[in-house]
């Protein structure tokens, strides 16, 4: 069994509100130098049976027309190790 992780983002073009909300807010609570603040989805998928070049095409296929809004957000699909999966069960 295997994790992979789909990230999903707004586009740097499109205007992130929750983000700049959280970016103006942080001065007030003490924390400084960080100038800009954008809020995404992340989406851990279990896997059953090896994640080969199929198994990862059906997760980018399911990812864009399900996990993602591809008109104003942008995705990423990556496997995350096996051993990360098994230990996370203990």
């Amino acid at each position: 069994m295997a994790r992979v992780v789909v990230d999903v983002m707004l586009k740097p073009e499109i205007l992130d509100p929750q983000g700049q909300a959280v970016q103006r807010a942080l001065p007030r609570l003490g924390f400084e130098g960080i100038s800009d603040v954008r809020q995404g989805k992340r989406f851990e998928l279990e896997v059953d049976g090896p994640v080969d070049e199929a198994a990862l095409a059906r997760i980018h296929d399911l990812a864009e027309s399900f996990l993602a809004n591809t008109v104003i957000e942008d995705f990423t699909v990556r496997v995350e190790s096996e051993e990360a999966v098994a230990g996370a069960a203990k």
